[in-house]
């Protein structure tokens, strides 16, 4: 909420600075140029609700598998959460909810009007706060958490708007190229863990704006984008270690390992972020 109010002040500052731009009445193309900048807000992630790890038994690509114990009871019957836990057993309160976060981002661009229609692109490279787990509880009991957040993102885009004088109402599309990076943690110390997959995915971003020239060179604006990355090959092996031969995911794979991924395969944001930029 604080967030929302300090962008709204951010846009009602800019619209009330808009009787200064008058001096720029004469500017066929105001929004003509190049133009560095800045943005900042709050990244918000959708509810991923249903959320869980599935398994691989023998680590053959076949995912969707039952661990079992030697009893032949589902190993994971406690259930999972989309969270992170911090605790091995699923109690009330054991599971906390995906992080929200502050994102933080530097841009460049270039834009062409002709009339009233604004026809430009722009590169952006900035880092975002959020995280999203989800975790898995076993009878042992023990919890598996599995992680992702992003190291950077990188995105390079198109903008299409219409301009009646000084502000700009546009529209923003492109692909985008993020360093997720990825944990697991365990309370299970008996099992060995390795992780693996590419942590550098593609993606795409697409959302839309509003840019208030407050001078010939200044700018201010609010911008809501929608991130989304494929995140499907992040994987867990989970081997004996220490565990006996009986272990769970030794005895569901026929002696070799199990491989962990998450249900989800899609990491997806919501950003509202002000934005600055100074035009040459």
């Amino acid at each position: 909420m604080r967030t929302t109010l300090f962008l709204g002040a951010i846009a009602a500052a800019s619209f009330a600075t808009a009787a200064q731009a008058q001096d720029m009445s004469g500017d066929p193309a105001p929004f003509s140029g190049v133009y560095v900048g800045a943005s900042g807000g709050y990244d918000v992630q959708p509810n991923d609700v249903g959320s869980s790890i599935l398994f691989d038994r023998g680590s053959n690509g076949s995912f969707g598998d039952t661990v079992s114990t030697a009893a032949g009871a589902n190993a994971f019957s406690p259930g999972f959460c989309n969270g992170r836990a911090v605790g091995a057993t699923p109690l009330p309160g054991s599971c906390r909810n995906d992080k929200d976060g502050w994102s933080y981002y530097a841009r460049v661009g270039a834009d062409t009007q002709r009339g009233n229609i604004v026809v430009g692109a722009l590169g952006e490279f900035g880092k975002t706060e959020i995280n999203d787990s989800v975790s898995g509880f076993s009878t042992t009991p023990a919890n598996y958490v599995m992680t992702r957040d992003v190291k950077w993102e990188a995105s390079i885009r198109g903008r299409v708007g219409y301009a009646p004088g000084t502000t700009l109402f546009y529209g923003t599309f492109g692909p985008g190229y993020a360093n997720i990076n990825r944990s697991f943690t365990s309370t299970n110390t008996a099992n060995s863990f390795a992780q693996f997959g590419k942590q550098k995915q593609f993606g795409f971003i697409g959302g839309g704006g509003i840019e208030q020239k407050l001078g010939r060179n200044f700018s201010v604006g609010m911008e809501y984008t929608y991130h989304q990355y494929n995140d499907d090959d992040a994987r867990v092996r989970v081997s004996q270690g220490t565990a006996p031969a009986t272990n769970p995911f030794v005895l569901a794979a026929g002696g070799a390992t199990t491989d962990f991924r998450r249900s989800d395969e899609k990491f997806r944001w919501h950003s509202l972020r002000a934005t600055a930029a100074f035009r040459f």
